[in-house]
């Protein structure tokens, strides 16, 4: 995993638990779930219809519409 051993990674998790708390933790994990999941249905997006689109249910798709029209 990019060259980092067992030790490495325990020194930058204790790092990080240092720097953010443990209350926070979660939340930052959630937030970087989501976001990968998000670029990753982008991409798959992309791969499949050769341009970027968007969901009928996102919010702004209206305004987007109308924007365009």
């Amino acid at each position: 995993m990019f060259g980092l051993g067992m030790p490495e990674l325990v020194v930058i998790m204790g790092i990080t638990f240092l720097i953010f708390g443990g209350k926070k933790l979660p939340e930052l994990g959630a937030g970087l779930g989501k976001g990968l999941k998000a670029f990753k249905t982008g991409l798959r997006d992309v791969d499949e219809h050769g341009k970027p689109t968007l969901e009928e249910g996102e919010p702004g798709r209206k305004e987007v519409n109308v924007v365009k029209n």
